[in-house]
């Protein structure tokens, strides 16, 4: 038996040879050629349905709830405003502003293209997604800002028309509504946050062609790429173009984990540097507008900036970590709650703070009438206030956060005198000369400026200043924070790091 066996492999393995060299390099005669060959399977071997990393599933189950969207805008709307075609491109970093222009008013994807608005027409063209069987549609909002009309083609070909529900510029998310009554093919968000390695899928309207499927993976969490105030994109690697705004990004279970919104390009094309918004920040988002047509923040009512490692040593923190109060406004929920300039939040609700655009996004994920508990640092020591957070003002920043940075050695490089003596206000130690090679230059500190405090002690004499910087010096320090009011009248921290004392 164990002999069949052995024979059998070899007769499979030489006629396997056979195939591939012939039969002479085995001295075989014609008859033992044609028995080899009949050991050979008489039937093909067969590739399963959908092999191993195939998308194939996913994009079958998903691709009906996918739409292209189509707009008309409206004649009146300023072609070279930056505000209607989404972030105002000043504040966008150069290498995306040239994706904002195609994607905005101007139309996704530019002239030309199959589908695309010819020329002299004012239209835009994006993606979008269903999200329930009466159709519901999420796109971006700088895909359909100042629309006049908007259609939306589906998988089976068929135009609708819909109706814009409600818009939010700041997280450039829209909400539409298919007007046709019936019952329409849709997608679910997803659970849970995707990992940085998980496979993606992107469906979507690129070039105005539609239905199209790219797929990569999450090459990143988290990025800030100066779009707008609550910036925390998801960075995908998955093959993203004009047209692709505002459609869906899946996990491999069908699942919409974020809604494509940028690439970062110097031609406008993929380049594998494409940016969604997260589903978490969606979901909250078109709930506020499926039930209220608009989106209201929570307030807080302070003005926040980075904690640098300079500012650490500064506080004689560990960690470069929570968000610095710069000051918090007069009236505000902070103020009333007895937040004060200086103070570090270290978390929300017991959650920790990374750092000031960390805050920023989760008061703004919070309603108006929230209570929220602030675990704060005040010299040294730890406390805890308990806010009741207000309605965000139109034009209001939500613990807005400043980057300024600091950075420099050793003394400060500054004549100083009082400010109420030289008439610029009755607080604070004024600026009046500045040595351009010193520490205080290099951290932005300018002549008309005012030292406000200096290691979190108010300050009104050039004495004042000097005698806080030898008692952080005594301290073990490595370094002093101070307040500084410019002369436009805002007001920043800089850490100026300490070195070897003098003499």
């Amino acid at each position: 038996m164990t002999m069949t066996v052995r024979r059998r492999a070899f007769a499979s393995v030489a006629a396997a040879a056979l195939v591939a060299g012939g039969a002479a390099g085995f001295g075989l005669t014609e008859p033992m050629t044609q028995a080899y060959a009949q050991a050979l399977p008489k039937t093909p071997i067969e590739a399963p349905e959908h092999p191993p990393g195939s998308f194939a599933n996913v994009v079958d189950k998903v691709k009906p709830g996918v739409v292209a969207v189509k707009v008309k805008l409206d004649n009146s709307a300023d072609d070279d405003d930056d505000s209607a075609g989404g972030p105002n491109l000043q504040q966008v970093p150069p290498q995306l502003r040239e994706f904002f222009k195609r994607f905005g008013q101007g139309g996704p994807g530019g002239q030309g293209g199959r589908g695309m608005p010819q020329r002299g027409e004012r239209g835009a063209v994006g993606s979008g997604f269903i999200i329930s069987a009466d159709g519901y549609v999420v796109t971006n909002n700088h895909v359909v800002d100042k629309a006049k009309t908007v259609q939306v083609t589906l998988d089976d070909n068929r135009t609708l028309d819909a109706k814009v529900i409600g818009k939010d510029p700041k997280t450039d998310i829209a909400l539409l509504k298919i007007t046709e009554s019936g019952s329409y093919p849709y997608v679910q968000f997803g659970k849970g946050a995707p990992r940085v390695g998980d496979w993606v899928v992107a469906i979507g309207n690129p070039f105005g062609l539609g239905g199209t499927v790219t797929a990569g993976i999450v090459s990143a969490r988290g990025r800030d790429i100066g779009a707008g105030p609550y910036d925390d994109f998801l960075q995908i690697d998955a093959p993203i173009n004009k047209g692709n705004s505002g459609g869906p990004t899946f996990n491999v279970n069908g699942e919409v984990v974020g809604v494509n919104t940028a690439i970062a390009s110097p031609s406008g094309g993929s380049v594998g540097l494409a940016f969604a918004i997260p589903a978490e920040t969606v979901q909250t988002v078109v709930d506020q507008l499926r039930t209220d047509g608009k989106v209201v923040r929570g307030y807080l009512g302070v003005q926040v900036q980075p904690v640098t490692k300079d500012i650490a040593d500064g506080l004689g923190l560990d960690k470069a970590k929570g968000a610095l109060v710069d000051h918090a406004e007069n009236g505000t929920p902070a103020a009333k709650a007895g937040l004060k300039s200086g103070d570090v939040i270290e978390s929300v609700n017991g959650a920790p703070v990374n750092d000031a655009r960390d805050l920023s996004r989760r008061i703004a994920g919070l309603k108006p009438g929230t209570e929220v508990k602030l675990a704060y640092l005040r010299g040294g020591k730890s406390d805890v206030a308990t806010v009741e957070l207000g309605t965000q003002p139109t034009d209001a920043k939500v613990a807005s956060r400043s980057d300024s940075t600091s950075g420099g050695q050793a003394r400060l490089g500054l004549s100083l005198a009082p400010a109420s003596e030289i008439g610029l206000g009755d607080e604070g130690v004024a600026v009046m000369d500045v040595d351009p090679d010193g520490p205080a230059a290099a951290k932005g500190i300018a002549q008309g400026d005012v030292i406000l405090d200096v290691a979190g002690t108010s300050v009104s004499k050039p004495s004042e200043v000097q005698a806080q910087i030898r008692a952080a010096e005594s301290n073990g320090r490595k370094a002093v924070l101070m307040r500084v009011k410019s002369a436009k009248g805002q007001t920043r921290f800089v850490a100026v790091a300490l070195g070897k004392k003098e003499g």
